[in-house]
């Protein structure tokens, strides 16, 4: 994973890291960070009445730091954790002037870098969905339950959508050039992906993901701790959970 998002850093970070748009530029990626900090997160925040003022969250996948700087503007401090070396370099550098973030680099199984229990807050977006098999997204959503302090917030986006996005012929391609990977030969994947009309950097499990269903996300939270207190755009590829680490230990 890292090596893949490396090279995605290295080719173009802000479209890697938002893919809906080809033409970013500094000030349009920060913008759709904030954008995204309004349409997401401030209505879920008000709902479950978490005022962010001198809290501390944590962020898992932060990127280049695309929503980081709207989290540091509105939390007491910001716990920035991302597998890539070349995407949190990115994110250092446009957020330098914010002293209140810390960086964290992730070894794609564990929040190692984060005490237990140490957070207000946990977020991710972007990220769970392209992780490359169920147990991957399993653990990261148990690595937020174990960060967050006893009835801490968390939310978190996930492809929860089984459906087939591509024709037969487009998985069967897909196939192929994972198994090409899986074996050592990225490179001849690659080429071959660039013969077919696809984008190089878009091969592989570390791209496409894996799905969960809305039950399987909630049996994972209510195992390490938290409660589930709703989810949006359920069996769709967006999908959003929300809610709260429980108060107490279950005996």
């Amino acid at each position: 994973m890292r090596r893949d998002w490396d090279e995605r850093a290295r080719h173009g970070a802000f479209f890697y890291i938002a893919s809906w748009r080809k033409d970013w530029d500094e000030v349009s990626f920060f913008e759709s960070g904030e954008h995204d900090y309004l349409r997401f997160v401030q209505p879920i925040l008000h709902k479950l009445e978490f005022d962010p003022a001198s809290k501390c969250m944590a962020e898992l996948g932060c990127g280049a730091g695309r929503m980081t700087r709207s989290f540091a503007r509105r939390f007491g401090s910001v716990i920035a954790v991302d597998i890539s070396n070349e995407m949190q370099a990115r994110a250092k550098d446009y957020l330098h002037s914010l002293s209140n973030i810390q960086w964290v680099l992730s070894d794609g199984e564990s929040l190692a870098g984060v005490p237990t229990a140490s957070v207000d807050f946990a977020f991710s977006y972007l990220v769970l969905q392209h992780m490359p098999n169920r147990e991957l997204v399993r653990s990261s959503i148990r690595e937020m339950m174990r960060i967050l302090l006893p009835g801490g917030a968390f939310l978190f986006q996930f492809n929860g959508s089984e459906r087939y996005t591509m024709n037969w012929k487009g998985r069967t391609l897909s196939r192929l050039l994972d198994g090409l990977v899986s074996v050592g030969l990225k490179r001849a994947s690659q080429r071959l992906a660039s013969t077919a009309g696809i984008d190089p950097e878009m091969i592989g499990k570390t791209w496409r993901g894996a799905a969960l269903a809305t039950n399987d996300i909630t049996d994972v939270l209510t195992s390490a701790q938290g409660i589930p207190k709703g989810f949006l755009d359920q069996g769709s590829p967006f999908e959003w959970c929300y809610g709260r680490k429980r108060l107490e230990e279950r005996e």
